[in-house]
């Protein structure tokens, strides 16, 4: 099993947590690093804990920041993300992101890299930019319904969190019936959104089986099928060996 996004290095003890996931069956984790000092922090709990695989990029509330994406993407990231748009907070200029996004979808093409994409409150502007990038895309934790027209046109991964597990998330659970089996993914986005049998405590990757299980369930499919599914299309994503 594999837990495809992580901020590890938002964890109070990223050893311990990469412990009990592997006595919980999550082998591979997705670690995030979203800026220069997240992305050297994640670097270096991948170069001593095996398993687990960097993606790195400047997330939208950083934009105004003054990070430079080509120092924070290095050779071994295996996705630039999580980028993109975040109109909901708007911690950065929409401008800003805008920009930032953009030069970082031609750096990734550039380096024939996937994307991890963040958008809130952002769908439509997040498929117009995206609709030129010819790469490999994964919307992570997929929270906007209304892109799943675009995903599923575009050929694109989708993602869904802890969030998916929630009582009220219907709209969410639909949405995972829709997706392709090849493209369907789970994560964390540990040490936010815990699902629902450990929601109040802080999230960490050996959670993703909560995941895992509900979106089973909402597939009416065997969890341990689902979960080698899903192992599989993270390794063709991230190209994992």
């Amino acid at each position: 099993m594999i837990d495809t996004h992580a901020h590890l290095d938002a964890l109070e003890d990223a050893t311990g947590a990469l412990e009990r996931a592997r006595a919980a069956g999550v082998q591979r984790v997705i670690a995030i690093g979203s800026g220069l000092v997240s992305a050297r922090a994640t670097r270096e709990i991948a170069e001593r804990e095996d398993g687990v695989y960097v993606a790195a990029g400047v997330h939208p509330h950083q934009a105004a920041d003054g990070e430079d994406p080509r120092r924070v993407v290095t050779a071994e990231a295996v996705a630039v993300g999580e980028i993109g748009l975040d109109f909901f907070r708007d911690y950065a200029p929409r401008d800003e992101q805008r920009r930032v996004f953009a030069a970082q979808l031609d750096l990734a093409a550039e380096l024939g890299k996937p994307v991890v994409i963040h958008s809130r409150a952002a769908a439509d502007e997040t498929a117009q930019m995206l609709d030129g990038f010819r790469g490999k895309v994964l919307l992570h934790c997929f929270s906007s319904p209304e892109l799943l027209p675009v995903a599923l046109d575009r050929g694109y991964y989708v993602s869904f969190a802890g969030n998916v597990t929630y009582p009220k998330a219907d709209d969410l659970r639909e949405a995972a019936t829709r997706v392709p089996a090849g493209l369907l993914l789970a994560e964390t986005d540990c040490p936010y959104l815990s699902p629902q049998p450990v929601r109040g405590r802080p999230n960490e990757p050996a959670h993703v089986v909560h995941t895992v299980a509900a979106l089973a369930e909402a597939r009416g499919e065997a969890a341990d099928e689902l979960a080698a599914q899903i192992d599989a299309n993270a390794a063709a994503l991230f190209s994992l060996p």
